[in-house]
C-alpha cells in the first residue's frame, strides 16, 4: 500500500518537506534531517539538482531517508534526460519500492553551476506525467507493452500567484488529466491571495498542498517579492519582521499562523524550509499540526 496515496485520502492535514541531495557524496547532513522530521512529514520531496545546481541525483538519498522511516517523494525534471532515459530511471526507481514522484519541467541550467549545460526539456511536465500515467497502465510512451508495470502516486507543480490565473488553472487541470494525483504549490504568505487559487481549482479533484517558505530575514522577503514571479509577501509581514525583537521567533510564527489558517482551505502544506529543518517541528506544534499517526 502506498501510505502517502493513504494519506492524502484520509482527510486529515497531511505535510511534507523538502531535502536537497548534497553536492558530494555525503549524506550524513540530510540524514540528520530526515531522523529529525521522521515524526512529523508524511512525505519529504528529494530535489532533482534543485535550482539547476548539480548535486547527487535524488535516488540514492530517497533509499536512505526510507530506511530512516521517512516516506520520500522523488522529484523529476525534464531539464537533463529525454523520455528514454527519464522512462528507464522511473522504471529503475520503482523496482526500488520508490513509488512516489512529483513532476516538473526544471530550471534552466543557465542559471546554475553549470550555465553551459545543454538543457534537453524532451518532456515538459505535463508530458512528464503522461510518461508516469503510460508506465503505470503497462505501457512506454510509444505504447509498447513493459513486462511489470509501476504503480506510481504521481503529483505536480503550480503557482497560486500566477499573474494570468485562468492560464494557470488551465494548465493545473492539464496536468490532473494527465495523472497529477497531488500539487504542491509557490509559497503562500496571504490566505486572501491564495482562495481564488482554490476556489477556481476547486472541480478539479486533486489534492492541493500549499506551498510555506519561513522568512529568515526582511532581505530574503523582499528578494522573494523581486525575483520570484508569483510570490507576494505583504507588506505587513514584511513590517513585522522588521520589528521583530527575536528574528527566527516571529519568522515562525508567521508560518505557524499561515499554515494554522491553511488547514481549513487545502489538503496540508508542502514546507520549504531552505536550511531551517531544525525549525519545522516548532512551526507545527505552534500551528497546532499533530504529528502523523502512523500506527
Amino acid at each position: 500500500m502506498n501510505e502517502f496515496s493513504a494519506a492524502l485520502d484520509s482527510g486529515r492535514f497531511v505535510v511534507t518537506g523538502e531535502l536537497n541531495p548534497p553536492k558530494g557524496t555525503d549524506l550524513a547532513g540530510l540524514e540528520a534531517s530526515a531522523q529529525l522530521l521522521k515524526d512529523w512529514l508524511d512525505a519529504v520531496n528529494l530535489t532533482d539538482s534543485y535550482t539547476a545546481r548539480m548535486t547527487m541525483s535524488p535516488l540514492a538519498p530517497a533509499l536512505r531517508v526510507r530506511d530512516i522511516g521517512v516516506t520520500p517523494i522523488l522529484q523529476v525534471t525534464g531539464r537533463d534526460r529525454n523520455r528514454i532515459a527519464i522512462q528507464a530511471d522511473l522504471l529503475s526507481t520503482y523496482a526500488l519500492g520508490l513509488d512516489n514522484v512529483v513532476c516538473m519541467s526544471g530550471d534552466d541550467p543557465a542559471a546554475g553551476d553549470h550555465p553551459d549545460a545543454k538543457a534537453v526539456f524532451d518532456l515538459g511536465a505535463i508530458a512528464l506525467l503522461e510518461a508516469v500515467s503510460a508506465l503505470n497502465g503497462g505501457r512506454d510512451l510509444s505504447g509498447n507493452a513493459l513486462s511489470g508495470s509501476t504503480d506510481f502516486c504521481a503529483g505536480a507543480v503550480a503557482n497560486p500567484g500566477a499573474d494570468d490565473l485562468p492560464k494557470e488553472i488551465e494548465r493545473l487541470g492539464e496536468k490532473v488529466a494527465a495523472g497529477a494525483r497531488f500539487i504542491q504549490t509557490q509559497p503562500v504568505y496571504d490566505l486572501a491571495d491564495f482562495e481564488p487559487f482554490i476556489q477556481a481549482s476547486a472541480n478539479l479533484n486533486v489534492h492541493i498542498l500549499a506551498g510555506i517558505i519561513p522568512l529568515k530575514s526582511v532581505a530574503m522577503a523582499r528578494h522573494l517579492n523581486d525575483n520570484v514571479p508569483g510570490i507576494k509577501v505583504p507588506d505587513a509581514i514584511i513590517r513585522q519582521l522588521d520589528a521583530a525583537d527575536d528574528l527566527v521567533a516571529t519568522s515562525l510564527e508567521i508560518a505557524a499562523e499561515t499554515i494554522n489558517a491553511l488547514r481549513n482551505v487545502c489538503v496540508g502544506v508542502h514546507i520549504m524550509a531552505i536550511g531551517w529543518n531544525q525549525h519545522i517541528p516548532t512551526i507545527l506544534q505552534m500551528a497546532g499540526v499533530p504529528a502523523p499517526d502512523r500506527g
